[in-house]
C-alpha cells in the first residue's frame, strides 16, 4: 500500500522492505532471545530469592516456636534424667527369680551385659542412623513424610531413638506440634549430655513393652521366663519389634503378629549387616516361644506379703533391691498344686471354694505359702488376711493350760452333757463316751472334755497360753474358747504349733532372710532369733504323745507320711463353715484351711477329709530326702508306769537341722491300732465327737480307777491357787521328774 494510500504490491528486493524479507527473520529472532533469557533468569532469581525468604522467615518462625516451647521446658542447666522407679526383685531361698515388685516390672541392666545383637536390633528397626545423626534425623523425617503421603508403610518411622527417650522420660504421650517441638529439643539436650551407648542403655531399661513390663530385663523376664543377658536372637527380635505396638504386638497375646514383626526386624538387621545371613536364617526357622504366664501363680500370694513386711524390714525404697526369701520354690509348687487339685476334683462336692497353705521350718521361716486357689481371680492373701474360727483346731492350747497346771496325758475327764449357765456343749455325734483320759479326748475330738479342762484352768489362762505360743489375734476370755471360737489366721496359728515341733521355743514367722541394693550392698541380714522357751520340754513331750494319737487313732488317722513321727489336730467349725488340720513333724509345720469367703456352710468338709488330703500330699513329697528325725516326747512316763519311746533326740535332730550334721537314725514310729470295742457294746462305732464329723471311732477302753470327776460346773472353776502359766508350774502327776536338756535353740542362740 502507498504511503499515499495507493495499492502498492511488495518486492522481495525492494530495499525498503527489507524487514519482510525471509532472511531477516533469524536476525528478529536474534534480537528476542536475551529478552527471553532476561525474564526467564528473574523467574529462577525470583524463585531463589523467595527461597531464601521463606527460609530465613521459616527459621526465623521456627526458631521462635523452638524458644516458644523450648521456654515452657524446665531451663537446661537444672535438666537431669528423671530417676527411674525402683524395682524389688523377690527371690527364692535357692537363689531363684520368684517375681518382681514396682512399677517397672523389672530391674535395670547395663548394656554391657546384654547379647551385642538385642541393642543392635532396636537400632536396626527403629533408627538406622542413630550412630551418625544428633539426636533428630531430617532424613528419617522426609522419608516418614514421602511414605506416608504415598501411603506405603515402612519399617522405620520418623522419630529417633533419642527422641523416643525423650518423651518417655520427659514429655507425655499427646500427639501435637508442640510435643514434637519440646522432644526435639530434648533429643538434642540429651545426644549433647550423654554418649551414644549411654542414650541406648537408658532407651532400652525405660521404654514400655507391654503387660506391665518397663525396660528389656522386665520384659524378657515376663514373656520368656529368663533375663536379658541370656536371651536368643530371635527373642532379641520379638522384643525390637514390640515397639511398634506393644499391646497390640504382645507374643503372648498375639504370637502371629508378633513373629511376623520379628521377622521384618530379623530382615533389617541382616541388611545392615548386624547380623549373618546364616543367623538371619536360624532365628527365622526357630521363632521364640513365650513361656507360660507365671503372673497368676501362687508366688504372688508370697510375694505380696514380702511387700507387706518389707517397708518395717528396710523403710523407704528409693533404688532397686534384691529381697532374699525363705521362700522354697519346689515346696511352694507342690503346695500350690495339691490345693488346686483337690480343690478342682473334690471342691463341688464338698461346697468348697478356696483355701490356704501355710508350711513353716522350726524357726518359722516360711516355706511354702498359699494364699488362695487362683490368684488371678482373687489377690486376696487367705494365709496371712482371712481371720477364722479355728474349730477343735484351737484345742491343744486348752490341753496346754491343763497339762502345764497338774494334768497328764493320762488324766480322765468325763465326756458327757455338760450346762454352763445355759450354754451345753455337746459332741457332734451327740453321744459321749464317758471316762476318757485326755490323749483319747483329744484324739477324738471331745468336746465336752476341752471344754472341762478349759474351765478346770480358766479360759483367761487358755487364752494367756495361746497367745504365749504365737496366736496374735484378739481371743475372747469365755466357755466357747475351749471350742476355738475366736478367729485367728492360718499363718499365726501354724506358728503357734511350732513350739510343739521345735522343743518348746516360740517363732515369731518371718519371710525375709536378706535385703541388697542392685550393686551387691546389704541393706538387712536376718539373725537367729526367737521367743524364747515358751513352753516346758516336759509338757512338750506330753503334747506331742497326746498329738499323735489323732494321726495313729483318731481324726487325722487319713493322714499319712511313711517313716515320719507326726503329730497334729484337725478343726471344724461350726456349721461346716471352716475345715482344718495343722500338723507337723520335726522338720515342718504345715497348716491348711479350706472354706469360703463368704462364711458360707459347706457340705460337710471337715478338718479329717479334705485338709488331711492336701497335708498328706505335701507333706510326703516335702519330706522327701530328708533325714528321719522325730518328734520330743522327754521321755515322758505314763501313770500305769509304761514308758513312752523317746523316737529320737531332739537336740541331735535339732542341732541337725540348722548346721546340717547327720542325726542317728530314730526307732521306726510306733503303730498303734484303735483299741477293741468293750464286750458289753459289740461293734458301736460313731462319728467324731468334735470337729471331724466324717472320721469313725470306737468306744475308749475301760479307765483306769480315779476320782470321780466333776460334774457341777462350779467344780470345773479353778481354785484360787492354781499358778499361772508363767509361774514355775508343779510337776505334773505320773510323771518322773528328769533332767532337762537345754534345747538346741538355747544352744544357739543362748538362754532366752
Amino acid at each position: 500500500m502507498a504511503r499515499n494510500g495507493n495499492r502498492r504490491e511488495p518486492r522481495f528486493n525492494d530495499d525498503e522492505d527489507d524487514d519482510l524479507r525471509a532472511e531477516a527473520r533469524p536476525a528478529a529472532r536474534a534480537r528476542a532471545a536475551p529478552q527471553r533469557r532476561r525474564r526467564s533468569g528473574s523467574l529462577i532469581g525470583a524463585l531463589i530469592y523467595w527461597s531464601l525468604t521463606l527460609s530465613v522467615w521459616g527459621a526465623i518462625g521456627g526458631g521462635a516456636l523452638a524458644v516458644y516451647y523450648g521456654s515452657q521446658l524446665p531451663p537446661i542447666d537444672q535438666l537431669s534424667v528423671p530417676k527411674r522407679p525402683p524395682n524389688i526383685a523377690i527371690m527364692g531361698a535357692d537363689g531363684s527369680l520368684l517375681a518382681n515388685r514396682g512399677d517397672t516390672g523389672g530391674a535395670a541392666i547395663r548394656i554391657a551385659d546384654l547379647p551385642p545383637y538385642l541393642p543392635k536390633a532396636f537400632v536396626a528397626i527403629e533408627d538406622r542412623r542413630f550412630y551418625s545423626h544428633w539426636g533428630v534425623d531430617p532424613q528419617g523425617i522426609a522419608r516418614a513424610l514421602v511414605r506416608n503421603v504415598a501411603g506405603r508403610g515402612g519399617m522405620q518411622g520418623g522419630s529417633t531413638l533419642t527422641q523416643q527417650l525423650a518423651k518417655n522420660l520427659f514429655l507425655t504421650q499427646e500427639r501435637t506440634l508442640s510435643r514434637k517441638i519440646q522432644e526435639a529439643i530434648l533429643a538434642i539436650w540429651l545426644e549433647h549430655k550423654y554418649t551414644k551407648d549411654q542414650i541406648l542403655e537408658l532407651y532400652l531399661n525405660r521404654v514400655y513393652f507391654g503387660s506391665g513390663a518397663y525396660g528389656v530385663e522386665a520384659a524378657t523376664q515376663r514373656y520368656f521366663g529368663h533375663g536379658a543377658s541370656t536371651a536368643t536372637l530371635s527373642e532379641a527380635a520379638v522384643l525390637a519389634g514390640l515397639m511398634k505396638a506393644p499391646s497390640k504386638l504382645a507374643p503372648d497375646r498375639n504370637p502371629e503378629g508378633a513373629t511376623e514383626r520379628a521377622a521384618q526386624v530379623v530382615a533389617a538387621m541382616a541388611q545392615e549387616g548386624f547380623i549373618s545371613d546364616k543367623m538371619a536364617k536360624g532365628a527365622l526357622a526357630s521363632p521364640a516361644r513365650t513361656q507360660r504366664e507365671n503372673g497368676a501363680g501362687s508366688i504372688n500370694y508370697a510375694a505380696d506379703y514380702v511387700m507387706d513386711v518389707l517397708d518395717d524390714t528396710v523403710g523407704a525404697i528409693d533404688q532397686d533391691i534384691v529381697v532374699t526369701t525363705t521362700i522354697d520354690p519346689r515346696l511352694q509348687a507342690v503346695a500350690e498344686g495339691a490345693l488346686k487339685e483337690e480343690l478342682d476334683k473334690k471342691g463341688a462336692k464338698f461346697g468348697v471354694s478356696q483355701g490356704a497353705i501355710v508350711s513353716l521350718d522350726p524357726t518359722g521361716a516360711v516355706r511354702a505359702l498359699v494364699g488362695g486357689r487362683d490368684y488371678s481371680e482373687s489377690q486376696f492373701n487367705r494365709a496371712v488376711s482371712a481371720r477364722r474360727q479355728p474349730g477343735s483346731a484351737f484345742k491343744p492350747f486348752v490341753y496346754l493350760a491343763g497339762v502345764e497346771h497338774g494334768l497328764t496325758p493320762e488324766t480322765v475327764r468325763e465326756d458327757g452333757p455338760l450346762n454352763i449357765k445355759g450354754w451345753t456343749p455337746e459332741n457332734y455325734s451327740h453321744e459321749y463316751f464317758g471316762p476318757v483320759t485326755l490323749t483319747r479326748a483329744l484324739a477324738l475330738s471331745l468336746n465336752t472334755v476341752a471344754v472341762r479342762v478349759g474351765m478346770e484352768v480358766g479360759p483367761k489362762t487358755v487364752v494367756k497360753t495361746a497367745h504365749r505360743l504365737g496366736v496374735q489375734s484378739e481371743l475372747q476370755p469365755n466357755a466357747s474358747i475351749a471350742l476355738g471360737t475366736s478367729e485367728v489366721t492360718p499363718l499365726e496359728l501354724v506358728a503357734a504349733y511350732a513350739p510343739f515341733a521345735n522343743g518348746g521355743i516360740g517363732v515369731q514367722p518371718y519371710i525375709i532372710s536378706r535385703v541388697k541394693t542392685g550393686a551387691g550392698k546389704t541393706l538387712y541380714t536376718r539373725k537367729p532369733a526367737s521367743l524364747g522357751r515358751v513352753v516346758d520340754p516336759q509338757y512338750v513331750g506330753m503334747m506331742n504323745d497326746m498329738m499323735q494319737e489323732t494321726l495313729l487313732t483318731g481324726t487325722a488317722r487319713k493322714a499319712e507320711l511313711p517313716g515320719w513321727q507326726a503329730a497334729g489336730k484337725t478343726g471344724t467349725s461350726q456349721d461346716f463353715r471352716d475345715a482344718w488340720f495343722i500338723g507337723y513333724t520335726s522338720r515342718l509345720i504345715t497348716g491348711v484351711w479350706l472354706g469360703n469367703d463368704d462364711s458360707s456352710p459347706t457340705k460337710k468338709a471337715s478338718g479329717g477329709n479334705l485338709p488331711v488330703e492336701i497335708w498328706s500330699r505335701y507333706m510326703s513329697i516335702a519330706h522327701k530326702g530328708l533325714p528321719v528325725a522325730g518328734l520330743s516326747t522327754n521321755g515322758w512316763r505314763s501313770e500305769g508306769g509304761g514308758v513312752d519311746e523317746v523316737v529320737a533326740k531332739p537336740l541331735d535332730d535339732l542341732i541337725g537341722l540348722f548346721t546340717g550334721a547327720a542325726a542317728p537314725p530314730p526307732p521306726p514310729p510306733r503303730q498303734r491300732q484303735a483299741p477293741p470295742l468293750p464286750p458289753e457294746e459289740p461293734a458301736r462305732a460313731a462319728q467324731s465327737a468334735g470337729d471331724d464329723q466324717t472320721a469313725t471311732i470306737t468306744a475308749p477302753p475301760a479307765a483306769r480307777p480315779r476320782a470321780a470327776a466333776p460334774r457341777d460346773i462350779d467344780d470345773l472353776l479353778p481354785p484360787e491357787d492354781i499358778p499361772d502359766a508363767g509361774a514355775p508350774p508343779p510337776p505334773p502327776r505320773g510323771r518322773k521328774q528328769a533332767g532337762r536338756d537345754r534345747n538346741v535353740f538355747e544352744q544357739l542362740f543362748g538362754e532366752p
